[in-house]
């Protein structure tokens, strides 16, 4: 597992990142169990309980078993019936499972019954995805966000892992026993410890802020790829960019952002974003803890949200990423208008045969106007020319005809126009100020604002 931050809580357990899968460690024996609740799973159960999985392999798990429980009436104690549980226990025993995964959310007291009822550690979803998040966080930006999540979720808990001092209770009236006295001294640990991370990512969302501005100052317009998780994102950032960005088959394979300078046609210089995959019933505490990086987004000129377009849950995955999108005030309630350009980069073509290809084309003709889709395979390379075409096409859209003239000594500007626009000619022009050269150049908005600080059109 990857080194996270811990806190040590006196005379009891210590709670950092692996508690939230107690001692399991990679390749332990898991049964996944999807609970199908009536009334509130959405989507296709087989494909919940497929990604359910693949959040399990994403920390090394062998799954020896998975299966969906349709779940009439929620039990407040065990989420299960008991008939249920029997279930669960006989088929773990069978596989000679480790640790239970619920792809559903667990309170506390649930957990702990299933537990004792089971015979074997259990984890829900919430506690799955901060295990990953955990392992796979790279900055100390990311490690610190994941540290809050964490604490947040086991702030909550605290009562299931003193359960052996609350039943000393004792003492005279108004004092508690030992027990109470613990659990809310390390809850006061806790809440301290969040208080000054808060602090911190307080002083890291200033400095992302600074950073932001400096480069909205700057003269290259920035391009976001968001998604769903393993949507493809990080193989397609590293086709465009000839990077090596970490880029697996697997869940939340990136979660730090990263950005690389990359070249378009018409514009000479872009910045390329690669961010954290989006998912369906995000726990709460990442939603919050991961905003400043989502936050990113937002100062994007473009955003090319990439969709795996061979995942039979595609339009599932759109409908969540479209979410987060209005979440952020990107685009309007019901997917509709958009504050930022988004393009769609269908991905992993390579994975389509004959037809299926040829009916995705088809299907980009009958795209709304403001949601153009490029099919590409980031793996084979294929389309992705089209897609940087179109990109450009959009960051030098509203791009107006000027035309300057420019001392022939201040190669200064002269080089700041052709790197910066596109130069339809320039010329030689003289008259009685001296030698100039008379410039006829494509500029945006945003290029034409900075170059009229420096001079102004002929």
């Amino acid at each position: 597992m990857g080194q996270r931050g811990r806190i040590e809580l006196s005379d009891g357990p210590t709670f950092g990142a692996d508690e939230t899968v107690g001692e399991v460690t990679r390749g332990a024996r898991a049964v996944v169990v999807h609970p199908d609740i009536r009334g509130r799973s959405g989507g296709d159960v087989d494909l919940r309980l497929e990604e359910a999985q693949g959040l399990a392999r994403a920390i090394g798990l062998e799954i020896v078993a998975a299966f969906a429980i349709g779940v009439r009436a929620v039990r407040p104690a065990t989420l299960f019936g008991e008939g249920q549980i029997d279930r669960i226990r006989v088929e773990a025993a069978q596989e000679d499972a480790d640790l239970i995964v619920v792809d559903g959310s667990l309170s506390a007291v649930q957990q702990r019954n299933l537990e004792e009822k089971l015979g074997r550690k259990v984890i829900d979803r919430t506690g799955l995805i901060l295990e990953i998040f955990g392992e796979r966080a790279a900055t100390a930006e990311g490690r610190l966000q994941v540290e809050l999540a964490h604490l947040d979720y086991q702030a909550g808990r605290l009562v299931r892992s003193w359960t052996h001092l609350e039943r000393q209770r004792g003492g005279f009236g108004f004092l508690g026993g030992p027990g109470e006295t613990q659990i809310e001294a390390d809850r006061r640990m806790i809440r301290t410890r969040m208080a000054r991370i808060r602090r911190e990512l307080e002083q890291v969302r200033r400095t992302r802020g600074l950073h932001r501005e400096r480069r909205q100052r700057a003269p290259w317009p920035i391009v976001a790829l968001v998604g769903y998780t393993n949507a493809g994102k990080s193989t397609l950032f590293n086709r465009l960019t000839g990077s090596g960005v970490m880029a697996e088959d697997l869940l939340f394979a990136t979660l730090d952002p990263t950005m690389r300078a990359i070249r378009l046609p018409g514009v000479d210089k872009a910045i390329l974003s690669d961010t954290v995959g989006f998912i369906s019933d995000l726990p709460t505490q990442l939603v919050a803890a991961f905003r400043a990086t989502l936050e990113e987004v937002t100062a994007a000129d473009c955003i090319v949200h990439v969709r795996d377009i061979a995942n039979p849950a595609t339009a599932m995955q759109k409908a969540q990423v479209e979410q987060v999108l209005t979440e952020l005030d990107i685009v309007s309630e019901g997917g509709g208008e958009s504050t930022i350009p988004i393009i769609e980069a269908w991905n992993k073509l390579d994975l389509l045969e004959g037809d299926e290809i040829a009916v995705r084309k088809d299907l980009v003709s009958v795209q709304p106007a403001n949601r153009p889709a490029v099919p590409v395979s980031a793996l084979t390379g294929e389309g992705v020319d089209a897609l940087l075409e179109r990109i450009a096409g959009i960051l030098t859209g509203e791009a107006k005809r000027y035309q300057f003239l420019v001392p022939a000594s201040d190669g200064q500007r002269l080089a700041w126009l052709h790197a910066h626009g596109e130069v339809l000619s320039d010329e030689p022009s003289s008259d009685e100020e001296g030698a100039q050269r008379r410039v006829t150049v494509r500029l945006t908005a945003r290029e034409f604002g900075r170059w009229s600080q420096q001079s102004e059109p002929a």
